[in-house]
């Protein structure tokens, strides 16, 4: 009995062509036997070669002549063939009476080719130690570890979302798989709108290629960049608004710049306490897995520092004097006044305004 070439390579009969090479280069590649060590690897790998050889587009036809099907449904015209088959080029070895097979199976045919050549012909001549040859065996090489890059984005741009090109030099592999040859490459990175600081995108197998090694993933890490007004605290921003003292104790107006480019005024009638905070919401960053929804503005009202405020003193109206035991008296003034001397017979000035914080 003949060999059943179709279960030989793990396929259906009638198979198509892509089917069969589908099958060889899988089969192959795992018996191959400068891969699979295990004893009668190097027997598989000859005859999932002859199978390929019979099978292959070019003499499936021949094959399927011998099929037993044939023989049992046109016999006059298998004994005619017999007849007529010395005359026949390229058929393999000879068939008789006596050779039958049945659902792929061949007659007396005996494979005399190279395995190793065959495997050669079908990958294009290649080494079966090169690129090519890996791609499904992979597992013997080894990935080097990420190549990470700092990607810096504006404020702005993570409001507005925007697309970056960034520019990589890497090594690649040349087609004989042993050369290599330095290349650049433009990557795309289309950043989203409230994507925060940290947010990694990982383009797959992008560094150097080697006969040895799978290409590392090439990563960029969104960095926020300084910027000259706000801070950044997730989806929020903090605008710091620095007031003076008369305006901390007497009440204020802060126009406060938003990242599209809007101006907000607010008012505030309360005395403003050191460390005072005031949210404005929906004026913040969009939200990255919301992005139509937005976090706060944060207002941080901070006093200016008392040469930035010495106009204001000097121009103010006449000041109430009043002890230092007095103002230590007054948490929230005391809270607000520069630190207090040791003296309660020392007097400090408070500043009057009228109902409306006017002067």
């Amino acid at each position: 009995m003949g060999k059943d070439y179709y279960k030989v390579l793990g396929i259906a009969r009638g198979a198509s062509e892509d089917e069969i090479k589908k099958a060889y280069r899988k089969q192959a590649l795992r018996y191959h036997p400068d891969k699979n060590k295990s004893p009668g690897a190097e027997d598989k790998f000859k005859e999932i070669a002859e199978a390929y050889d019979v099978l292959s587009d070019q003499k499936r036809n021949k094959y399927a002549i011998l099929n037993i099907d044939m023989i049992m449904i046109f016999p006059l015209f298998f004994f005619k063939y017999l007849a007529m088959s010395s005359s026949l080029t390229g058929l393999k070895g000879s068939a008789d009476i006596g050779g039958r097979g049945h659902g792929g199976q061949n007659c007396n045919y005996s494979f005399h080719g190279d395995p190793h050549a065959i495997f050669a012909e079908f990958f294009g001549g290649r080494s079966p130690f090169d690129h090519f040859f890996f791609q499904d065996g992979e597992d013997d090489k080894k990935k080097d570890p990420p190549v990470v890059h700092e990607l810096k984005v504006s404020l702005e741009e993570v409001f507005s979302g925007c697309t970056k090109k960034m520019k990589i030099s890497r090594k690649r592999l040349n087609p004989d798989g042993c050369t290599m040859r330095s290349e650049d490459k433009i990557l795309t990175v289309d950043i989203k709108r409230g994507w925060k600081e940290g947010t990694k995108i990982t383009f797959p197998r992008e560094g150097d290629e080697t006969p040895t090694n799978i290409p590392a993933d090439v990563v960029f890490v969104v960095k926020d960049k300084p910027h000259p007004l706000f801070r950044r605290e997730g989806s929020d921003i903090v605008y710091p608004a620095k007031i003076s003292l008369r305006e901390a104790l007497c009440g204020c107006t802060v126009k406060a710049p938003t990242l599209d480019g809007r101006t907000i005024t607010v008012t505030s009638r309360d005395i403003v306490k050191p460390g005072t905070k005031k949210r404005i919401s929906g004026e913040g960053l969009p939200l990255s897995k919301f992005p139509e929804k937005r976090g706060d503005m944060i207002l941080d009202f901070t006093r200016q520092s008392a040469q930035a405020v010495g106009d204001d003193w000097d121009s103010a109206a006449s000041p109430s004097v009043i002890t230092i035991a007095e103002a230590q008296a007054q948490p929230l003034v005391a809270s607000l006044l520069p630190k207090l001397g040791d003296d309660p017979e020392d007097t400090v000035e408070v500043f009057d305004c009228d109902d409306d914080g006017s002067w």
